[in-house]
């Protein structure tokens, strides 16, 4: 069977390259005899298996030595824990932005650990934009600030790096990084689950400011202690090994591929081509306020939920999976992801239209 056109917003497809290499190295990686998912973590052709990994995303991001980088497990959800248990302890508060579910669910889980603020939020309008704030807006002895910079499930992001002058900028990244370069100094903490833009599910990535480390709560436990994880680099217990040389290989795809410089370029172009689809038109409806429109996922409806389902189920057919929408908003969702060809929009667009042609409202 051909390969499709997949959609989905995490796990989402990987470059085609990076899974012929992994499958090459499959039994025997690199003359070792033996696969990488067999290998035991500590051995040193594993060492510089993670070592390199590592090195490769600090070049990428041009991440600076004051920071340390993490490979933990248990997805952002576990961050929406681990980060107030690491950063709060210095004042007990913190202030979040709330622009969608996730961002939501950080805010609910932080609150078990301090005193948590919403200092902002888009649900008035169902989350079709994004919060502006400043530093006039955080509290004074707020210990961090966190933020989601973009929203898969509608399909939002950040057109800006809020500046939160002293106090720490905190955020979710998953859906987003290495999509284009940022700076990552403007942060005193990232964290994003690499199965969108890095890698296959089972590792999360942490970029963490060495000053905020140390200062875990009492009881936060030893696999979300950022210091402990620091300290044994990454393997305090056996890590998620393939997942991270999967995500090593995706990270020698985006340098050998134009870093990403070339990223950026080539994924505006994809949105552009879609979107400009949906601004020319009057079948479907893309509800988000355009200065905020994410560049990686790119949602929109027909206003009909039976016509919604029939696209989802007929776009399977021809080849392009996982446009259902999330099961809270339904419908549709076009995740569009490094890896994601620029021939996936192009097929996506003349499905749209003639599916609009075949099934008037």
């Amino acid at each position: 069977m051909p390969r499709v056109y997949n959609f989905s917003a995490g796990p989402s497809m990987l470059p085609l390259p990076v899974l012929e290499r992994a499958a090459a190295e499959m039994t025997d990686y690199n003359g070792s005899g033996m696969s990488v998912a067999e290998m035991s973590h500590r051995s040193k052709i594993y060492e510089s298996i993670i070592h390199e990994t590592e090195e490769s995303l600090r070049r990428i991001l041009s991440i600076p030595d004051n920071y340390k980088v993490l490979f933990m497990q248990g997805g952002a959800t576990l961050q929406f824990a681990a980060v107030p248990m690491n950063l709060i302890g210095k004042t007990g508060k913190a202030d979040y932005v709330i622009s969608g579910q996730f961002s939501d669910k950080a805010y609910k889980e932080a609150k078990k650990y301090g005193d948590i603020r919403v200092v902002a939020s888009s649900a008035d309008e169902n989350f079709t934009y994004v919060p502006h704030i400043t530093r006039a807006d955080i509290r004074d002895d707020a210990s961090y600030v966190h933020i989601c910079y973009n929203n898969t499930i509608y399909g939002t992001r950040y057109n800006y790096i809020p500046d939160t002058g002293d106090i720490p900028l905190t955020a979710d990244m998953s859906s987003y990084i290495l999509s284009e370069p940022f700076d990552v100094t403007k942060f005193g903490l990232i964290y994003a689950g690499a199965q969108k833009n890095m890698g296959p599910a089972g590792v999360t990535v942490v970029i963490v400011r060495e000053d905020l480390l140390g200062n875990a709560l009492p009881f936060t436990p030893a696999l979300t202690d950022y210091k402990i994880t620091a300290d044994n680099e990454s393997m305090y217990n056996t890590p998620p090994c393939y997942s991270i040389y999967m995500m090593g290989l995706v990270f020698k795809w985006i340098e050998e591929t134009g870093g990403l410089a070339a990223m950026k370029e080539r994924n505006e172009r994809k949105a552009k081509i879609l979107y400009d689809y949906l601004d020319s038109q009057d079948y479907y409806i893309a509800p988000v306020k355009p200065e905020f429109r994410s560049v990686m996922n790119v949602t929109f409806v027909t206003g009909s939920t039976e016509l919604d389902k029939k696209f989802a189920a007929e776009a399977e057919k021809a080849g392009l999976v996982n446009l259902k929408g999330h099961r809270s908003v339904g419908g549709m969702r076009a995740s569009i992801y490094n890896a994601m060809p620029e021939e996936g929009i192009i097929k996506l667009v003349e499905f749209m239209k003639e599916f609009a042609k075949n099934n008037k409202k």
